[in-house]
């Protein structure tokens, strides 16, 4: 009777697998040498698919629920094995679970940046990244062509065989789109739809679906980046000349209310800023200011006098190419002549200017072109060079 029950312990008679650790894709069921009893009873859960193997052969595959294994119900290996209607000895075969839930969250990005070339910013580098899901859809492909003998085949073993698929797509789809990179955020649907179309296919041809592709975000480098925010700055300040005039209204402010700068700064900064003050109020009410004459005071009390602000000098609007550039003052646009930058034809503007001018035809800035000498006596005129 012990050696019975000895010979019966060996035979395994309950098939079944419960997934501790939520990232197993196949697992196989551990025989360890002993045979599957005839009338066995196999539990296949939800989102798994039983799959027996006879000598490396595929053969029978089992949806969710519960089977009690007879020649009836494993046809394929009943066959391979040549089994007769009705054969109850034990037998052997292999026991594959498939897990067939869907895999969230796992994480793609571009390693490189991905070389394109905007209408705007010419050519820029752009790194993206997202998240995709897949299943297995067909256990049986999976097995014979992906994990083989694997025993134990974890979504990190084939993780990255798909994030390379999704980034080749990817890179692909943003080059042939031909969208400005400042669009594209309103372009992460049609991108994810495109690509996910196209991976579709691939990840079939590993027995897989992929369920959801998704494009969480698409950026350039941090130095372009801090140069479109330069530029999204400088549109929002308009017009610079009344910005550095605030500005300097504000740091003047701030000079006079300083306790540490002593009498002599709160003086500059009240006598600057009343001058500022009185700029500002000519500039705003011009007629007003055109008729009013100005009062007299009843008496004059000696009171020290502050040196007057050093006075401001001019600055200059450029165009170059067609586009306004500046403001210089008279050091910059020295240098800009030195350089072949700014020429007599230059057209040059500053305010208090009606319009635009060229720049040989503003008296204060002929002294930076120099003068021509005149021609030599007993020399005819050197004609000009067009």
């Amino acid at each position: 009777m012990g050696l019975f029950n000895k010979l019966k312990n060996e035979f395994i008679d309950i098939i079944d697998w419960l997934d501790p650790s939520n990232n197993t894709i196949v697992y196989r069921f551990p025989r360890y040498q002993n045979e599957i009893k005839m009338g066995a009873k196999l539990t296949v859960r939800e989102s798994q698919v039983a799959v027996f193997i006879n000598e490396g052969q595929i053969a029978d595959i089992y949806q969710p629920g519960m089977y009690t294994l007879t020649t009836e119900n494993m046809p394929i290996l009943a066959t391979l094995k040549g089994w007769k209607y009705g054969f109850n000895s034990p037998f052997k075969a292999e026991v594959y679970f498939v897990n067939t839930k869907k895999f969230l969250d796992n994480k793609w990005g571009t390693p490189n940046p991905v070389m394109v070339r905007d209408p705007e910013f010419g050519p820029v580098r752009l790194r993206a990244f997202g998240v995709y899901e897949y299943r297995v859809e067909d256990a049986g492909k999976f097995i014979k062509d992906i994990v083989g003998t694997d025993g134990d085949f974890t979504v990190e073993k084939i993780n990255n065989q798909l994030r390379n698929i999704i980034i080749t797509r990817f890179s692909d789809a943003v080059a042939e789109s031909k969208i400005p990179v400042l669009d594209m955020a309103s372009n992460y649907n049609e991108f994810s739809e495109k690509i996910g179309q196209v991976i579709i296919d691939e990840y079939k041809e590993y027995g897989l679906n992929m369920t959801k592709f998704l494009v969480s975000n698409i950026s350039l480098p941090e130095e372009v980046e801090k140069a479109m925010d330069k530029r999204s700055s400088m549109g929002v300040l308009g017009d610079l000349n009344r910005y550095t005039q605030f500005q300097a209204a504000n740091a003047m402010e701030a000079a006079a209310t300083n306790p540490g700068g002593g009498a002599a700064a709160s003086g500059m900064g009240m006598g600057m800023g009343f001058a500022m003050a009185g700029q500002m109020m000519n500039a705003m009410n011009p007629q007003q200011n055109m008729y009013q004459q100005p009062q007299q005071p009843m008496y004059q009390q000696q009171q020290p006098v502050a040196p007057p602000p050093m006075p401001a000098q001019s600055t200059y609007f450029v165009a170059v190419n067609g586009q306004q550039s500046g403001p210089f003052d008279m050091n910059a646009l020295s240098s800009m002549v030195a350089n072949g930058q700014l020429t007599k034809d230059t057209l040059v503007w500053k305010q208090g200017m009606p319009a635009w001018a060229a720049a040989g035809t503003v008296q204060e800035l002929s002294s930076l072109f120099g003068a021509v000498p005149p021609p030599m006596p007993g020399m005819p005129p050197v004609p000009p060079q067009m």
